[in-house]
């Protein structure tokens, strides 16, 4: 439903930090599906870890992040323009499987409320069918 480039108009994040490749489905405030193609070129494997490389879980938290901040974004319209996101919380967060090279890590993340500015989701990165990550992200939508 949206490429790289619709995904780069949306978010203020750039390389090596943008961490979504694709968005499958979109709701806008309710619901996002989008894709992270997990390969030996990021930057992140040099260190972590040499002979066995393991995508950082801050990483995938950050992917779920940004996930999310397209759901906010495109639910606000033109009013997202001038924001920015900010994260709030992060609760019950389970690292369940390692992310390696070569994946295709697909998060799915649904809106819990927004209030006030404030967006509570719930997030879950899969690898084909199996649950790596799961969070609540909590964030809110701030003045550049």
């Amino acid at each position: 439903m949206l490429d790289i480039v619709q995904i780069m108009e949306i978010l203020p994040h750039r390389y090596p930090f943008l961490l979504i490749d694709k968005v499958l489905e979109l709701e806008p405030g309710k619901r996002v599906v989008a894709i992270k193609n997990v390969t030996m070129n990021e930057p992140f494997f040099q260190g972590h870890f040499p002979g066995f490389p393991v995508m950082p879980g801050v990483l995938i938290i950050e992917a779920m992040a940004q996930s999310a901040a397209i759901l906010a974004y495109t639910a606000m319209g033109d009013d997202a323009k001038e924001k920015v996101s900010y994260f709030m919380a992060i609760d019950n967060a389970r690292f369940r499987k390692p992310v390696k090279p070569g994946d295709t890590l697909r998060i799915e993340v649904e809106t819990l409320f927004s209030k006030r500015g404030i967006w509570s989701c719930a997030a879950k990165a899969y690898v084909g069918e199996t649950l790596m990550t799961e969070a609540e992200l909590k964030a809110t939508l701030g003045d550049k």
